[in-house]
């Protein structure tokens, strides 16, 4: 007759030899948390230096005026000291150098888009500085004002511009600090393009 008995019972892990147990590895955890801007976070890197504007991106209000307020400053001390032509060639190399800085920092700070970060706003605004010059400090103020409103408030085209990056995902994407480098440089250099815009009509209007 068949004996249809169950099997015996397994032995309880504890009765088992240790070549017989099977340790399962202990997957790293990687902390996602954005890391808040400060001094020594700026002093930590060279990118940070620059991407957080030499300290005005660590202002606790509106860092994005602190950063172009920063830049008008720094516009009117360079042009005590270079040339119109170099300073355009500062102003070009300053766009590539601030993709670099931006996805470097934002990468570090483990955000898309960090407010503190400004190099965004001091390549564009001294784009548009040299493009409207010779201007005196009125027409700089009024190019600071409407740069301002646009990067703000992002009306149309900017809003557009600044969303092209915001979708990316950096657990999937192994490109997505790059573009996001890239996104944060791109909605300003389009904000100053409509700020200019509007100085342009301006003076093709009234002038």
């Amino acid at each position: 007759m068949t004996d249809f008995s169950p099997p015996p019972e397994p032995p309880p892990p504890e009765s088992l030899p240790s070549s017989a147990l099977v340790v399962l590895p202990v997957l790293p955890s990687f902390d996602t948390a954005p890391v808040r801007p400060t001094l020594r976070f700026m002093l930590a890197h060279p990118a940070h230096i620059f991407a957080l504007g030499f300290g005005s991106g660590l202002s606790p209000v509106a860092p994005g005026t602190a950063g172009t307020l920063w830049a008008w400053l720094a516009f009117v001390v360079l042009q005590q000291w270079l040339s119109p032509w170099a300073l355009g060639r500062l102003i070009a190399v300053s766009i590539p150098v601030g993709w670099w800085v931006c996805t470097v920092t934002a990468r570090n700070m483990r955000v898309l888009d960090p407010s503190s970060v400004v190099w965004d706003e001091i390549a564009a605004f001294w784009l548009m500085l040299w493009l409207i010059a010779p201007a005196g400090f009125v027409g700089q103020a009024v190019a600071f004002a409407l740069f301002r409103y646009f990067d703000a408030a992002k009306p149309g085209p900017v809003g557009w511009a600044d969303q092209l990056s915001h979708d990316v995902d950096p657990a999937t994407d192994r490109h997505a600090w790059t573009i996001a480098g890239f996104g944060i440089m791109f909605d300003d250099l389009v904000a100053a393009a409509c700020a200019l815009l509007v100085i342009a009509l301006w003076r093709f209007w009234f002038f």
